[in-house]
């Protein structure tokens, strides 16, 4: 994707990612971590504020640093390293409310037709999961690469 992004750091398994969101209230460390969930070729896909004290991600904070669209431009970039490195897996995300949920809804339905060239996306819909479509509440996405 073409859009604005945040430079990040990975390891060689592209599993974990950091990077700094720069705003109006400071540089915050993020974190982007891909964990395989029961079945083994589903990720999930977590990110928020990294906890420097725990080593872990907050994901229930509100940052309000005024850059949301470029962190989930940076997320979104994530994707494709991730996918390089484990190409026949599915990611799964959802937000750790119903109001993040629908701020990635949002992310994917505007930029659908740019991330649908490389990537299936589907939506959990009364426990089934659909191909995605705009204008739709979903619960959960799950995302695959599309490799040609």
């Amino acid at each position: 994707m073409k859009l604005p992004r945040y430079e990040y750091t990975t390891e060689g398994r592209a599993e974990f990612f950091k990077f700094t969101s720069e705003g109006s209230r400071g540089n915050i460390k993020k974190l982007v971590v891909y964990d395989v969930m029961l079945e083994s070729d589903i990720y999930n896909l977590a990110f928020g504020d990294y906890d420097e004290t725990t080593g872990t991600i907050d994901d229930k904070v509100i940052t309000n640093n005024n850059d949301s669209q470029k962190v989930l431009s940076t997320v979104g970039s994530t994707l494709y390293v991730f996918t390089d490195k484990h190409p026949n897996v599915w990611v799964y995300a959802t937000g750790s409310n119903a109001v993040r949920t629908r701020l990635y809804r949002m992310g994917i339905a505007n930029n659908l037709a740019e991330i649908t060239l490389d990537f299936d996306v589907y939506g959990l819909l009364n426990d089934r999961w659909v191909i995605f479509e705009k204008g739709i509440d979903y619960e959960a996405f799950l995302i695959k690469r599309k490799f040609n």
